[in-house]
């Protein structure tokens, strides 16, 4: 097998130690394995450095071990060319497995040129994709003590959010702090409602007639002033995070203009694909690396599970968002997309299908610099007209009718 990198590492990673596999060409030609241990603290990753530097090595492989690999590869991808790659790439055959095998077959893979390189985008980047994962977070924790909150007021038969759409809105807070000081008068609560939640005055007297003893009172005041810090850190991301997208102000504005897609979810668009397309050749190439197409898995020329692949969670979690709210869309094609297809396949196919659509739709808007031209909600219709026609008269005939089209001027 020919020899692809002469002078090449392969690190095996752990949170403690890092085993590396150093091979070098020898005076008669043969490779020349050198194994050594050594910390994860940055001294021990520099004495790394300085070790791999001497002895040659142009080429490191590691695998993409938790986060373990990030100190490395910060350390080191100024020195050397880093390839991370998929631990599912580099699987030893079984049996026989410790650290320093590891590490050996890694740097085999490499010298052989048989490992393929994950996708590792440049520091400004890197960062930012941390600030906006961390954001999702927070997020999704204040969903779930949002949903704790509201499992406390049912268990003191405070029905609020079956009358509010959203206890933590206006109305809904200052009732809540009403009853976190102590007020128990349900017509009075229910007479700090605002807007249009004063047409449910009376639904709202009934709903708020419960038994709210004194710990769910001190429950629920520490799960709003949990969901006040919440927010408060939330505000302060977002405030980073446009900061340091204010060079793509542009590419965000023109992504923003997708159906479903909001301001948040561009800024996590870029942070997850950045905004140089030349990395993917297509737009399968990106659809492929997100792992939101279907996967291939065939025997004996028989198609098997066409399930997806796990991809990029960030990327995948925030286009899925996007495609169930473009689902709720009306007169648009990505509506209309989701409705023609959850209506066979089922919603959660239908929401994969259109955030595939939706990351087909970023690629060419960052890649051609062009604007999104959504195609219509009777995009399908126009296309198979002559079909739905023949449909729609044969069920008309069948029931016993005589059709006759005119096509109105």
């Amino acid at each position: 097998m020919d020899v692809v990198y002469a002078r090449c590492c392969g690190l095996d990673i752990h949170k403690k130690l890092v085993v590396a596999c150093l091979i070098t060409p020898g005076a008669d030609g043969r490779a020349q394995k050198e194994v050594r241990t050594f910390g994860t603290m940055t001294d021990d990753l520099l004495a790394l450095g300085d070790w791999l530097a001497e002895g040659g090595c142009t080429h490191v492989a590691m695998e993409s071990t938790g986060v373990y690999w990030k100190p490395i590869y910060n350390l080191l991808e100024s020195r050397f060319t880093l390839l991370l790659v998929n631990a599912q790439h580099s699987k030893a055959v079984p049996g026989r497995k410790t650290d320093v095998r590891d590490c050996e077959w890694i740097a085999d893979l490499l010298r052989h040129g048989l490992l393929r390189a994950s996708f590792v985008p440049d520091q400004p980047q890197r960062e930012l994709r941390e600030l906006t994962r961390y954001r999702t977070s927070l997020v999704q924790e204040r969903s779930r003590e949002a949903s704790r909150l509201q499992k406390t007021l049912e268990g003191a038969n405070i029905k609020l959010s079956s009358v509010a759409t959203d206890i933590l809105g206006k109305s809904g807070r200052e009732i809540l702090t009403q009853l976190v000081a102590g007020s128990t008068d349900a017509a009075a609560l229910a007479e700090l409602a605002r807007g249009r939640m004063r047409a449910k005055i009376p639904e709202l007297e009934r709903a708020l007639v419960g038994r709210f003893d004194a710990h769910q009172r001190f429950l629920v005041a520490e799960q709003l002033s949990h969901i006040d810090y919440l927010d408060e850190v939330i505000t302060r991301l977002s405030a980073e995070i446009a900061e340091r997208v204010r060079p793509f102000e542009d590419e965000i504005t023109r992504l923003d203009a997708i159906t479903g897609v909001g301001r948040a979810t561009a800024e996590v668009l870029v942070a997850e694909l950045g905004t140089d397309m030349d990395r993917f050749p297509t737009d399968r190439h990106v659809a492929s690396w997100a792992a939101l197409c279907p996967g291939n898995h065939e025997s004996a020329g028989k198609r098997q599970s066409g399930k997806t692949r796990k991809g990029n969670r960030a990327l995948r979690t925030a286009l899925v968002e996007a495609a169930q709210a473009a689902g709720r869309s009306r007169d648009t094609y990505l509506g209309a997309q989701y409705r023609h297809l959850a209506a066979r396949r089922g919603k959660k196919k239908a929401a994969v299908a259109v955030a595939h659509s939706i990351l087909v739709i970023c690629y060419h808007l960052l890649k051609d610099g062009t604007t999104f031209n959504d195609l219509g909600g009777d995009y399908f219709d126009r296309r198979d007209q002559a079909a739905i026609e023949r449909r729609l008269v044969a069920r008309l005939e069948a029931l016993g009718n005589k059709v006759v089209i005119e096509k109105v001027a």
